[in-house]
């Protein structure tokens, strides 16, 4: 809008063209860029973008435009960017390519995580950008459906190595929530001078000097408005100045500047103009038809609205600004509105577009209709098909709107709060499910609605807050929907083990429920059997409990599970397996469970996945492979917008590493995340992990301090258990052989109920060290059998340490050197330093001269830079690299040429693993 004519440059934008022409020559030279155009309407956002397309010679270019009547239809503005660059959809990945085909409607199929979307999204661009600079262009971002929004925003802040550049003009309003924190080019009013050039270069006519100053102050340089604002003037007021000023918003009044325009054109033009207003998509076709029904004469029509300026006609009908949209809209009252729609919802094909058509026929609608609302009902099961949770919830809110029976309403308004939680917008669900427990519901109902309740709860704030919604939940589905009953006692049940010691009646009550529940949760069935067990176990006993709970977990194992079961049941299993130190079932079931959320893309159970395994491999010594699972959980994190898994991942690693300063960091992280506040297995975990800490460091009083914490709470199972272990060890070395008896009796009699090798070898391990002379010397023995039978490493490791600082004390300097030098090559080998140098103390006091390891090569490699040459090394290509980390495998080619020249190495057969661990940060 500020170009001073055709051809011409844009006037006043010297500095905004140089941002735009300097990332448009980066994206030539293969390196991304992204910027977020902003400005009130009128400011020229849309001249910049077509600025950027004049210079885009040599470049691809996809275009797409936000529109206000489109906000409740999921992907269609990703859609429109997308369709030029379909026929390259079978180069992606097979799940990304099945994702995207899904959520734009091509395949029917599970609804698509939208993070899987959006790497394909990812994929897609950099895949167009291989060949040739692709320029995306998105004009009115701000009335993008909200998915696509979030998932350009995703694509946005992963671009890097690729030659693409996305730009989105966004208009200015409030507060910004539309593509926070990206780059951005604030777009603000030319200065005086260059108003006054733009000025002169339109209006031909007499125009008085204090009108001039009058119409460049009032527009504080809004080039539209200084094309817009003379048009509305008569002669005699753009001569001598004769006329009121206006005391609306500079957007009201250019809009009613447009509105005066149209409203001097013919009525069949203002009709013509109001269906091009009320369906976005600007399909010439579609207008036609729709005008013909309407009985407007179309091509008159159609060269008198492009004579007027305010409708351009190409392959595309494009209004000449957002503002003529609207205005066109508001030129009409509402019957004339419903005659539009009902003209296009009878011009759509049903089988082509039918939720457009639907849309357009609700619209129409002014009474209940049961036919029109079932018609929505059944493009909401479409849209949530394609993973289109925001559109879903749309379309049920109008047939809940439209719907004439009560019951059905209360259903329908059910169903829309359901969709309205998974779309993440939880006040308004908490709202519908009031409006809904306001109809008739039945039981079952009834139950459904407080299950949603506790959802809400669990997600907006805590789960000790939506902990006893579940349970209430579970009790009323029981007679109604055995199975959603028991599945909502299996998550009532892990909601209270995480809110652990801050949940009011916590485990105990979810416990008491299972039990007492009409007819019992069926024993019959694996999932029945996990549920008693667990409920066994905390109000029988461990000892009641465990046996069931091992059942359980040997028939999840050796059992053929389906997808759907094993991504609701198996992060549980994985929980139980560890609490009843069944380390094998924990270490095939959080492998099963990581591979099979990796490959169908469920991102919803996937992080809490890898942070089961990852807490597995380092119980078994493999602290590289728990790093390697911590950098992909933190990007998810980062994909997500959540930063916890990283944070979670650290607490774990680096607690056994002994790196005091990032395990502290990670702990007081964690501790104090605001949306782990009401979590009790927080302070467990956290109080776990600093005595892991300081009994490596040797710093025994500060280990028991927080061992003592960690294990306040037992029926939290898990790492209250493994606390244990950590307060006998500090506080025998404290010599509070006392104290520490109580703990190893648990120890014990939970090793007796598990009867597996890992609890026996903790078992003799802990007893070892409260038991003299021979007793102690073949428990110890025992104990290390067990543990090295068991795989459990770190353990074995650990027992190896403390026999040998036993044997020392007891003056066998010999037999000590032989389990101090094992110790110190295990958990050297495993990267657990405190522990290894505590090792390496012991041999020295032992008379041996330990050989100083070779100093490692200073740190060069970020952790995501290790991570991929790992990956690659491993033979994994580069777009599984990209899958699993959120990347294009264009920004892995990046990563991996930076990692070749920073080890000085020419290819990824030549990446050495060990050299990898030497030369990586943790950052």
């Amino acid at each position: 809008m500020a170009r001073g004519g055709a051809g011409t440059e844009l006037i006043g934008r010297r500095e905004e063209c140089r941002v735009l022409d300097g990332l448009l020559t980066q994206a030539r030279a293969g390196r991304s860029g992204v910027l977020v155009v902003r400005g009130e309407a009128g400011i020229g956002k849309t001249e910049l973008l077509n600025h950027l397309l004049d210079q885009a010679v040599g470049c691809r270019v996809v275009r797409a435009a936000g529109v206000q009547s489109e906000m409740e239809l999921s992907y269609a503005g990703l859609h429109q960017l997308c369709a030029p660059l379909l026929p390259r959809l079978d180069a992606l990945p097979e799940p990304q390519r099945n994702a995207l085909r899904t959520a734009f409607g091509m395949q029917a199929g599970d609804a698509p995580d939208r993070f899987l979307v959006s790497l394909a999204v990812l994929t897609l661009l950099a895949e167009a950008g291989g060949e040739e600079p692709l320029l995306c262009l998105v004009d009115d971002a701000q009335w993008l459906d909200r998915v696509s929004a979030q998932t350009l925003e995703f694509v946005a802040r992963r671009l890097l190595a690729e030659s693409v550049l996305l730009v989105l003009a966004v208009r200015e309003s409030g507060s910004r929530e539309i593509l926070a924190d990206l780059p951005e080019l604030p777009v603000r009013g030319l200065d005086e001078r260059d108003s006054h050039r733009l000025l002169d270069a339109v209006v031909t006519g007499p125009l008085d000097r204090r009108v001039r100053d009058r119409i460049v102050a009032e527009t504080r340089g809004n080039p539209l408005a200084l094309l817009e604002l003379p048009r509305g003037l008569t002669a005699v007021e753009m001569a001598g100045g004769f006329g009121g000023p206006e005391a609306r918003p500079l957007s009201s009044q250019i809009e009613t500047g447009f509105l005066r325009r149209i409203r001097s054109l013919p009525a069949e033009t203002q009709q013509l103009l109001l269906i091009a207003a009320i369906e976005p998509i600007g399909d010439v076709a579609l207008l036609r038809r729709a005008a013909e029904r309407l009985g407007i004469c179309v091509d008159t029509a159609l060269t008198q609205a492009e004579a007027s300026g305010l409708l351009i006609l190409g392959t595309w009908v494009r209004f000449r600004h957002p503002l003529v949209r609207s205005a066109a809209y508001r030129a009409v009252g509402f019957e004339e509105q419903r005659r539009v729609h009902k003209a296009l919802a009878d011009s759509i094909d049903v089988g082509l577009d039918p939720e457009r058509r639907v849309w357009h026929l609700a619209s129409a609608t002014a009474e209940p209709d049961e036919a029109v609302a079932a018609e929505l009902e059944g493009s909401a099961e479409r849209a949530q098909r394609r993973g289109g949770i925001a559109a879903a919830a749309a379309f049920l809110y109008r047939a809940t709107e439209l719907t004439p029976d009560p019951a059905r309403r209360g259903a329908r308004a059910l169903a829309t709060a359901q969709a309205t939680y998974q779309a993440g917008a939880f006040d308004a669900a908490l709202e519908l499910v009031d409006a809904a427990e306001l109809s008739r519901l039945d039981e079952a109902a009834e139950g459904q609605a407080t299950l949603l309740r506790g959802q809400i709860m669990s997600a907006a704030k805590s789960a000790s807050a939506g902990l006893p919604l579940l349970l209430e939940a579970a009790r009323r589905l029981q007679p109604y929907d055995s199975e959603l009953a028991v599945q909502t006692y299996r998550d009532a049940i892990y909601a209270a083990l995480t809110a652990g010691r801050l949940a009011t009646g916590g485990v105990c009550d979810v416990a008491e429920a299972v039990l007492s529940a009409p007819g019992h949760v069926d024993t019959g069935s694996r999932e029945g059997l996990l549920l008693t067990g667990i409920a066994r176990a905390v109000t029988d006993g461990y000892a009641v409990g465990a046996p069931v709970i091992l059942e359980a977990v040997a028939t999840f194992r050796t059992e053929s599970v389906s997808r759907e079961e094993a991504l609701g049941w198996l992060p549980l299993v994985c929980r139980m397996a560890h609490s009843t130190w069944d380390f094998d079932a924990w270490s095939e079931l959080s492998a099963r469970l990581v591979d099979l959320a990796r490959s169908n893309g469920a991102l919803a159970v996937l992080p809490s996945a890898l942070l089961l395994r990852l807490s597995n491999r380092v119980f078994a010594g493999d602290l590289r492979g728990a790093a390697s699972l911590a950098v992909e959980a933190d990007a998810i994190g980062e994909a997500t917008g959540s930063s916890f898994f990283a944070h979670y991942g650290a607490l774990l690693v680096e607690s056994f590493k002994g790196r005091e300063a990032l395990a502290r960091e990670a702990i007081e992280t964690v501790t104090h995340d605001r949306l782990l506040q009401a979590e009790g297995k927080v302070t467990t975990a956290t109080q776990w992990a600093s005595a892991v800490l300081c009994n490596g460091l040797g710093r025994y009083e500060e280990a028991y301090v927080s061992a003592e914490r960690g294990c306040e709470n037992p029926q939290e199972l898990g790492l209250s258990l493994q606390s244990r272990v950590e307060f006998v060890e500090a506080a025998v070395r404290l010599g509070r052989a006392a104290h520490a008896a109580e703990a190893v009796r648990t120890i014990e009699e939970m090793a007796q109920v598990s009867g597996t090798a890992w609890a026996r070898g903790i078992s003799a391990a802990t007893r070892a060290l409260l038991s003299v002379g021979r007793t102690a010397d073949g428990l110890h023995r025992e104990g290390i059998e067990q543990l090295d039978t068991a795989g459990t490493r770190m353990d074995s490791a650990r027992a190896r340490l403390r026999y040998g600082e036993w044997l020392r004390s007891k003056q066998r300097r010999k037999e000590a050197r032989i389990q101090l030098s094992e110790a110190y090559e295990m958990l050297s080998d495993a990267g657990a330093e405190a522990f290894a140098e505590r090792a390496r103390r012991e041999l020295q006091a032992a008379g041996v001269k330990v050989h100083e390891r070779a100093p490692a090569t200073p740190a060069v490699l970020t952790a995501k830079e290790a991570e991929i040459a790992r990956l690659a090394q491993e033979g994994f290509t580069n777009p599984e690299i990209g899958a699993r980390l959120f990347l294009s495998p264009h920004t892995v080619e990046w990563h991996l040429r930076k990692v070749f020249a920073k080890l000085g190495i020419s290819s990824r057969k030549d990446i050495d693993p060990v050299q990898l661990e030497d030369t990586a940060t943790t950052s």
